[in-house]
């Protein structure tokens, strides 16, 4: 599968092949939903947290005699049905929301998007990214060409490697994320509208990933 390559002015300077057993599969959106729910479960924060009749402060010594009050028994003020007591079946923050997922399910689910991403026009491939200064308006200029025809979507750019003045002039653009090609996974993609990387990241994608 080819694919066009432009430089950073938007103008097509050449193409590319891709491999077809990464940028051409058919997508299987029960697999890419098992996938991408199974990294929203492994990053959510287990928060609320209550404490039980063993967790709350007090509670040592009987309030009063078992027998002879005339008032129901009890061992403990500390007892869910007493104010100030534990909390019976509260939220704990033992709960494991982990999902585990085969390594080889994970990577055709990525090479599904992937594919997907160019068969909506949704990737772009330029030759280099590369800034002089670390100055927003330098990569605000490269992203936001009309001849690529971002708008207002959001953005995810994949360096081959980390680039500092790259780095730095992106992240105060507004719906642009930028990571590494080797850290490229299905929830990132989905949840931005188009790909953009230099021609050196396909090679990384391709020793990362390939079986």
């Amino acid at each position: 599968m080819k694919i066009p390559i432009y430089n950073q002015k938007g103008e097509e300077i050449d193409t590319t092949e891709l491999p077809d057993e990464i940028f051409g599969l058919d997508f299987n959106s029960d697999l890419v939903h098992q996938v991408a729910v199974s990294q929203m479960a492994n990053q959510r924060l287990v928060i609320a947290h209550t404490k039980d009749r063993g967790d709350v402060r007090g509670g040592g010594r009987k309030p009063w005699r078992q027998k002879g009050t005339g008032r129901a028994r009890h061992g403990s003020r500390r007892s869910p049905i007493w104010i100030g007591g534990g909390v019976t079946f509260g939220p704990t923050n033992q709960r494991n929301f982990k999902k585990i997922i085969p390594k080889k399910m994970r990577r055709k689910a990525l090479f599904m998007v992937l594919s997907q991403k160019v068969k909506d026009n949704e990737m772009i491939v330029l030759d280099e990214i590369k800034i002089e200064k670390a100055k927003t308006k330098e990569m605000a200029k490269i992203i936001q060409n009309p001849k690529f025809k971002i708008l207002n979507s959001k953005l995810l750019i994949a360096l081959p490697k980390i680039d500092k003045n790259v780095i730095l002039g992106a992240r105060n653009i507004p719906k642009v994320a930028i990571m590494q090609a080797k850290d490229l996974n299905v929830l990132d993609l989905l949840n931005h509208k188009y790909l953009m990387f230099p021609k050196e990241a396909i090679n990384i994608i391709e020793q990362t990933f390939k079986i």
